[in-house]
C-alpha cells in the first residue's frame, strides 16, 4: 500500500480498513438522517398546533360547503356534459379559493410565530433554522393537503350518488391539481412569511401576490400574445410562469371544453404530464428552498 493510501485509511478492530471516502459517507448519511429526524419533529409539532388551531377545520369546511354547493346547482342531469360542467366549475373554483386559502394559511408561519415569542423557543434549540423552516412547510402542508382532498372529495362522493356515470380520472386529476395548488400557494405564503417584518406587511404582500397570479399575470399574457406572434416556447413560458396556468393546463387538456381568456390559449400548448408536473414541484420546492437560506438573515 502506498503511503497516501495508508494516510487516507485506517484499520478496524476486525481486521477491515475504513478509507476517508467512507467516513465521508457515514458523514453524509448521518447528516442526512439527522436533517431528516430534526424537520420531521418541526413538522410534526407544527401539524398538531395548526389541528389546535381548528384551521385545518374551517378549512374542509369551507373547501366542502362550497364543492357540494357546486355538486347540488349543477349535477342535477345525468348527461356526460354536464357531469364536464361540474367538474371544471370545481375546477374553476379551486383556481380563486385554493391560492387564497393557501397564502391567509400560510403567511404567518414565520412572523407570526416570531411575535408570539414561539420562534425564538426554537431557535434556542440546536436545530438549523434552515430545517425549522422546511418542517414547518411540511407540518402545515399536511393539513391543508387533507383538508383540500376531503372537503373536494366530497363533492365527488355526492356527484356519484347523483349521475350514473362519472369520469373519476377527470375528477381525480382537479383533486390532485387543487392539492398541488394549495402546496405552491403555502410554499409562497411561507416565503413571504420569511421575508415580511411583521404579519400586516406579510398579510398584504400575500394578497398582491394571488391578485397577480390569479388576475395580472393572465391579463399581460393575453396582451402579449395579442400584441404578438409568439412561438411555443414563449406559450410554454407563460404557462410554467404562473402556477394556476399550469393547473388550468393540466385540468382542461382532458376535456373538450377549453373556456376562453388565457384558459384556451394554453391549453393549446401541449404541454406533456411531465412538464407539468415538473413545473408545479419547482414552484413548490424553490420557494421553501429561498425561505430556508433567508431566514438566516431575520434577525430575532
Amino acid at each position: 500500500m502506498s503511503e497516501d493510501q495508508t494516510a487516507h485509511s485506517s484499520t478496524e478492530p476486525g481486521g477491515g480498513t475504513v478509507t476517508a471516502a467512507d467516513r465521508s459517507f457515514e458523514t453524509s448519511s448521518q447528516t442526512v438522517v439527522a436533517f431528516a429526524g430534526q424537520t420531521l419533529t418541526i413538522a410534526q409539532l407544527e401539524y398538531r398546533l395548526s389541528l389546535r388551531s381548528r384551521w385545518t377545520l374551517a378549512l374542509t369546511a369551507l373547501f366542502g360547503l362550497l364543492s357540494l354547493l357546486v355538486v347540488g346547482f349543477g349535477g342535477s342531469s345525468a348527461g356526460p356534459f354536464r357531469v364536464d360542467a361540474v367538474v371544471v366549475s370545481l375546477a374553476s373554483l379551486a383556481t380563486y379559493l385554493v391560492p387564497l386559502a393557501a397564502l391567509v394559511y400560510g403567511y404567518d408561519t414565520i412572523v407570526g410565530a416570531e411575535e408570539t415569542g414561539w420562534l425564538d423557543m426554537v431557535f434556542a434549540l440546536p436545530v438549523s433554522r434552515g430545517r425549522v423552516v422546511v418542517g414547518a412547510f411540511l407540518g402545515r402542508a399536511a393539513s391543508l393537503a387533507g383538508a383540500t382532498a376531503i372537503g373536494f372529495g366530497l363533492g365527488g362522493l355526492v356527484l356519484f350518488v347523483r349521475v350514473d356515470t362519472v369520469p373519476w380520472g377527470l375528477y381525480a386529476d382537479v383533486l390532485f391539481g387543487a392539492v398541488t395548488l394549495g402546496l405552491v400557494f403555502l410554499a409562497l405564503g411561507v416565503l413571504v412569511s420569511t421575508v415580511a417584518a411583521e404579519k400586516t406587511h406579510a398579510l398584504g404582500i400575500a394578497l398582491l401576490v394571488w391578485a397577480w397570479l390569479v388576475f395580472g399575470h393572465d391579463l399581460a399574457a393575453l396582451g402579449l400574445v395579442a400584441a404578438f406572434d409568439l412561438p411555443n416556447v414563449m406559450l410554454t413560458g407563460l404557462v410554467l410562469a404562473n402556477p394556476i396556468d399550469i393547473f388550468r393546463v393540466f385540468v382542461l387538456s382532458g376535456l373538450e371544453m377549453t373556456g376562453s381568456g388565457m384558459a384556451a390559449v394554453v391549453t393549446g400548448t401541449a404541454l406533456s404530464t411531465t412538464v407539468l408536473l415538473g413545473g408545479a414541484m419547482a414552484w413548490v420546492v424553490l420557494p421553501v428552498s429561498v425561505a430556508a437560506q433567508l431566514i438566516h438573515r431575520r434577525s430575532l
